[in-house]
């Protein structure tokens, strides 16, 4: 493990020359490059020059005890060795941690597909739960939320929505997320007091850069028809909406959201682009599985992860076993409990098959 710390060291300062020689500030591409690599294991270094720090001080303690002292003196440099030894242990744990093969995605922004499945009004009224709790969500994390297009229904719900979220480390938190969600509530509809369960997927897809996934124009193609549903007078009376298909993998993405035409195509090829690199990860991933099965991984999306049952209060998440009485709290967006045992689950899950 220091070898490889040590490497990840030699690197970072390689970047630091690199980022500070003029024909790499000229282009803009290597300085973007080398910047990113930088930042991505900045963390890594940080915390080995403390581990390093605090080894050298355990050594130096530990040395002292070899000299004549009092008996309080010896008391407290044992004391001492005692609390650094404690700190280099946590620290070769978090360093462990830190040498895992980052995810490429983690930084990324995110689409979230959600859509009502088994359950009719009650299924696209939770869907709307779920949006408004990752919107909240979001919001704690400081990042910001934007609808794409939406199918909402008369009773405040969606019968599909999409949205962006835009924020540093988006993915990182959300990847988690996909899959069939649950709810078990009494619906505002039901007089007889009964409990229904229902359904909702959701989809969470990075944001794909045009460099990553290349979709020419060959391949696409794009159809326009009239809006339908809530949108004002425009409704029915202009092409605006947009229909777009990518041939090879046969990915559709229609838009209307927008009264405009050409940003409703826009918007619609933002999402087939990661609907198609989303599609190549998935099958990249699947072969990965093959060999290797993660605790946790990004989920089939036929999966039922998670079960919100609201008489009882209680949230359980199925692939780690987790239950929580607090459902009151995460559906208003409190995620971080949730989300933060789903990290430490596929870290360690990870950290095993890398000493396997």
């Amino acid at each position: 493990m220091i070898d490889r710390l040590q490497a990840v060291e030699d690197r970072y300062e390689k970047l630091n020359e690199l980022l500070s020689d003029p024909d790499i500030i000229n282009d803009s591409k290597k300085l973007r490059e080398y910047s990113k690599e930088q930042s991505d294991i900045q963390d890594t270094v940080m915390a080995y020059k403390e581990y390093k720090q605090v080894r050298s001080q355990l050594q130096d303690a530990k040395a002292m005890l070899e000299d004549k002292l009092d008996a309080d003196m010896r008391e407290m440099v044992k004391e001492e060795i005692g609390e650094l030894e404690q700190n280099l242990e946590d620290l070769e744990a978090k360093l462990k941690i830190l040498l895992i093969p980052k995810d490429p995605n983690d930084d990324k922004n995110v689409f979230m597909e959600i859509r009502g499945a088994a359950g009719g009004d009650e299924a696209a009224l939770f869907a709307g739960s779920l949006y408004r709790m990752y919107s909240r969500y979001a919001e704690t994390q400081g990042w910001k939320t934007e609808i794409v297009d939406a199918s909402p229904t008369g009773l405040g719900g969606y019968k599909e929505i999409i949205f962006m979220i835009n924020g540093k480390g988006a993915y990182s938190k959300l990847k988690f997320e996909n899959g069939a969600h649950r709810v078990q509530r009494v619906p505002e509809t039901e007089s007889g007091g009964r409990i229904h369960t229902s359904t909702a997927t959701v989809a969470v897809l990075p944001e794909a850069e045009e460099v990553e996934v290349e979709i020419h124009d060959k391949d696409v193609r794009v159809d326009t028809f009239a809006s339908s549903g809530a949108g004002g007078q425009s409704v029915n009376t202009t092409m605006s909406a947009v229909r777009v298909t990518h041939i090879p993998t046969n990915t559709v993405v229609s838009i209307q959201d927008e009264k405009s035409q050409l940003k409703n195509k826009e918007k619609a090829m933002k999402i087939l682009r990661a609907r198609v690199y989303d599609k190549f990860q998935r099958e990249a991933q699947a072969e990965y599985d093959q060999n290797r099965k993660l605790a946790v991984g990004t989920g089939d999306r036929s999966e039922r992860i998670r079960t919100y049952n609201f008489p009882q209060n209680r949230v359980t998440d199925h692939r780690i076993g987790l239950t929580l009485q607090k459902l009151d709290q995460i559906i208003e967006g409190k995620l971080d409990e949730i989300i933060d045992a789903l990290i430490i689950e596929d870290q360690s899950s990870r950290l095993q098959n890398d000493n396997d």
